[in-house]
C-alpha cells in the first residue's frame, strides 16, 4: 500500500463528464489498496471567469477580497469530485485550504506557503480510508485569518506541499499531456517524451518558458524530495501511461548532454546606452526596477573605448515592458544615461541538461547552428546545466529546430524506427 497525491489541472475537470473520468482514475488507486489525496484546479476558464468579475466590479479592488472571489472556483471543483466519489460508493470529503490548514505568508494573489499539518489527512487515511478531495491554489494567512491565493498554476504547488506534508510516495500530476517533452511538439513534431528528468533540468525548464508545471511546485519538489510524475488525464482510467518522473539526478542512470529545448516569448530587451562607468550605476539601475518587482535577466555590460561610458543591455519579462522603461525614465538623471532603446520582438531560447557540467564546448557548438541558419545572437546568459541566447522573435522555430536536431533529441518517425530494425 503507498500514499499518492493525484492532481488534476483545469482541463481534466472542465466539465462533469471529465469530473467522472478524473473519479475513475482515483478509484482505480483505491481499488489498488492506496491512500489518496487528490488536489483539484478550477473548472477551466472558471479563474478567468472570476478575474475578469473583479476587474467589472472595480478596475483597482482589494487583493484580500479578489483572493476571497478567485479562491472559489477550487471549491466548487472540490466539491462536485467528491460528490462524484461518493455515487461511485467511495468514501471522500473536500477539504479547503483552510480546513488542513495550508499556512501562507500574506502576499494576496501570489503568497508562498509556509507551513502545512498533514495530521488531519494522515487520521481520515488511516481511521475511515477516507479519499481527500483538496482545493488547490488556496491556503490561509494565519496572522489575519484570510483566503489566500498561491498564483497562477498554484495548485501544482499544493499538490506537491500536500505530498510533502503526508509523506507521500509520490505526486501525480495529471494534465492534458502525457509527459515532460523534449520542446514543444507543437513547434517540433518529433519532440520526444522523456522518461525522466531531474529536479534541476525542470526547475531549469519550468522557469525559461515550458508551461508544464509550476516553478515553485518544482522548487518544493527538489527541497522535499517528492518523486513526481506527470502524466495525461485523458489516458484510459483502467491503463494509464506511466508519464514523466521527476526526480533525484542520482536516479536518472543515463544522462544527456542536453534533456530538452525551452523557450520563453514573454521576453523585452532594454538598452541604456553611454552610461556613466562608475562604482554604483548598476545599482541605480537595477534597483529600483527590483522595487517594482520587475525581473531582470541576461545582463550583458560593453566598455566604451574611452572607459568612461558603458552600455547596458538586459531582458524584462514583456508585461513589464512599459513600467520598466518609465522607471527608467524616471531615474535617469540619477543614472545618467544619453538614450534608452528597446526591444519586444524577442524571444529567449535555452538548452538545459545536467549533462553540461561533464561536456565542453555544448553552448559553442549552437552558436555555430544557429549562425548557420543566418540567426544573430543578441544576448547570452550561461549557467552550470543551461544557456540561453535571445534572438529575433521571428526565427523562434528555427532556432527551436536547429538545436533540437544538433543535440540529437529528434525521435525518429515510426516508419523509420521499424525500417531501420
Amino acid at each position: 500500500m503507498a500514499r499518492l497525491v493525484l492532481k488534476f489541472g483545469g482541463t481534466s475537470v472542465a466539465t462533469i463528464e471529465r469530473i467522472r473520468n478524473v473519479a475513475l482514475h482515483v478509484k482505480r488507486e483505491v481499488d489498488a489498496g492506496h491512500q489518496v489525496a487528490v488536489v483539484v484546479s478550477a473548472m477551466s476558464g472558471k479563474t478567468n471567469e472570476l478575474v475578469g468579475w473583479c476587474r467589472e466590479a472595480s478596475a483597482l479592488h482589494d487583493a484580500r477580497e479578489y483572493d476571497a472571489v478567485v479562491a472559489s472556483g477550487e471549491q466548487i471543483t472540490a466539491g462536485l469530485l467528491a460528490i462524484t466519489l461518493q455515487s461511485m460508493g467511495l468514501d471522500a470529503r473536500s477539504w479547503l485550504g483552510w480546513q488542513i490548514p495550508i499556512l501562507t505568508d500574506g502576499a494576496h494573489g501570489a503568497a508562498r506557503i509556509t507551513g502545512m499539518d498533514g495530521a488531519p489527512l494522515i487520521e481520515a487515511f488511516e481511521k475511515n480510508n477516507q479519499i481527500a478531495v483538496i482545493a488547490g491554489f488556496q491556503g490561509i494567512h494565519q496572522q489575519t485569518g484570510r483566503i489566500t491565493t498561491l498564483g497562477r498554476g498554484g495548485s501544482d504547488t499544493s499538490a506537491v506541499a500536500v505530498a510533502a506534508a503526508i509523506n507521500a510516495d509520490r505526486c501525480d500530476i495529471y494534465t492534458d499531456v502525457d509527459g515532460v517533452y523534449t520542446t514543444d511538439p507543437r513547434v517540433v513534431p518529433h519532440a520526444s517524451r522523456l522518461d525522466r528528468v531531474s529536479f534541476e533540468e525542470m526547475l531549469e525548464m519550468a522557469s525559461l518558458g515550458a508551461k508544464v508545471l509550476q516553478v515553485r511546485s518544482v522548487e518544493l519538489a527538489m527541497l522535499y524530495k517528492v518523486r513526481t510524475f506527470v502524466r495525461s488525464s485523458f489516458d484510459d482510467p483502467a491503463a494509464p501511461r506511466p508519464g514523466t518522473l521527476i526526480c533525484d539526478e542520482e536516479d536518472i542512470l543515463e544522462q544527456q548532454v542536453v534533456t530538452g529545448i525551452a523557450f520563453s516569448r514573454d521576453e523585452a530587451q532594454i538598452t541604456l546606452r553611454r552610461v556613466a562607468d562608475h562604482p554604483g550605476i548598476a545599482a541605480a539601475i537595477f534597483g529600483p526596477l527590483a522595487d517594482a518587482n520587475i525581473n531582470v535577466d541576461m545582463i550583458i555590460q560593453v566598455v566604451s573605448d574611452d572607459t568612461t561610458t558603458t552600455d547596458i543591455t538586459f531582458t524584462v519579462p514583456a508585461s513589464s515592458y512599459e513600467r520598466a522603461r518609465q522607471i527608467l525614465e524616471d531615474h535617469r538623471a540619477t543614472i545618467g544615461f544619453t538614450s534608452l532603446q528597446g526591444a519586444t520582438d524577442v524571444v529567449k531560447i535555452s538548452a538545459i541538461g545536467i549533462g553540461m557540467r561533464s561536456h565542453a564546448g555544448v553552448a559553442a557548438r549552437a552558436f555555430r547552428a544557429l549562425a548557420d541558419k543566418g540567426i544573430n545572437i543578441r544576448a547570452i546568459t550561461t549557467s552550470e546545466i543551461k544557456f540561453s541566447v535571445l534572438i529575433d522573435a521571428e526565427y523562434t522555430e528555427l532556432a527551436v529546430r536547429t538545436l533540437h536536431a544538433l543535440y540529437g533529441l529528434d525521435r525518429k518517425p515510426e516508419a523509420e524506427t521499424k525500417a531501420a530494425s
